[in-house]
């Protein structure tokens, strides 16, 4: 049976984009499944954060995210458009967001489907990637829900329907995320015991492993079916 852990997720977060990558790897090695907690990104969680924001911060994470995509092989680009609607020299954030609305439901919506990191690794890697422009139009986002295996119509029908239900949704995961003891995002919790970060995923896998984690077994070289 596989372990799950919860993983907090922001779909503005660079960190949290290269941590599916990360995660996927992850899967492939191991039986665990994680569990998506869709939050909102913290320039709408804390009003006037990137007001009061260290200056040094926002090209310090600039360097280092593009340094995590170099090492590990992720392709990454600051998207087009950014999925907050901000000014970004003032700090000040839009009043409407419907970018990251949308993309935040329809990953609430694949989640309760059972489908939630399937959609958000394919629709985080679009919106970051670098491959297309203009990621919320057209059918980018319809082909994210495809590709986890989801009915496109099903899942914009939920999502209009029950918008209100699935804020509440989002409301309540980033209840849950301050509670587990962090504010940030990739967050993933196993257990009771939170682990911040994409570089502490060594650590949740450490921590699994004293819970009986182990590896699935290799697939033998050359092994093939019948005689």
């Amino acid at each position: 049976m596989p372990l799950a852990f919860d993983f907090y997720f922001s779909f503005r977060s660079p960190y949290s984009y290269l941590a599916t990558a990360l995660v996927e790897r992850l899967i492939a090695r191991y039986d665990i499944v994680p569990r998506m907690r869709i939050v909102t990104p913290i320039a709408l969680r804390i009003p006037g954060f990137f007001k009061s924001v260290n200056p040094l911060w926002p090209p310090y994470l600039l360097r280092d995210t593009f340094r995590i995509a170099q090492m590990h092989g992720i392709p990454y680009r600051w998207p087009r458009p950014d999925p907050v609607v901000m000014d970004i020299a003032a700090g000040e954030v839009a009043a409407e967001q419907p970018y990251i609305w949308r993309v935040s439901r329809l990953g609430v919506a694949a989640e309760r489907a059972g489908k939630g990191f399937e959609f958000v690794r394919a629709a985080a890697h679009a919106i970051w990637s670098g491959e297309i422009d203009n990621w919320h139009e057209g059918d980018h986002l319809a082909r994210a829900v495809a590709v986890a295996g989801l009915d496109v119509a099903e899942i914009d029908e939920q999502v209009r329907g029950a918008a209100a239900d699935i804020d509440a949704e989002i409301a309540a995961n980033e209840a849950a995320q301050k509670n587990a003891g962090h504010w940030g995002v990739p967050l993933f919790v196993y257990g009771d015991e939170p682990f911040f970060g994409q570089d502490r995923l060594d650590h949740v896998i450490w921590r699994m492993q004293q819970a009986g984690l182990r590896e699935r077994p290799a697939i033998a070289v050359g092994a093939h079916d019948g005689p």
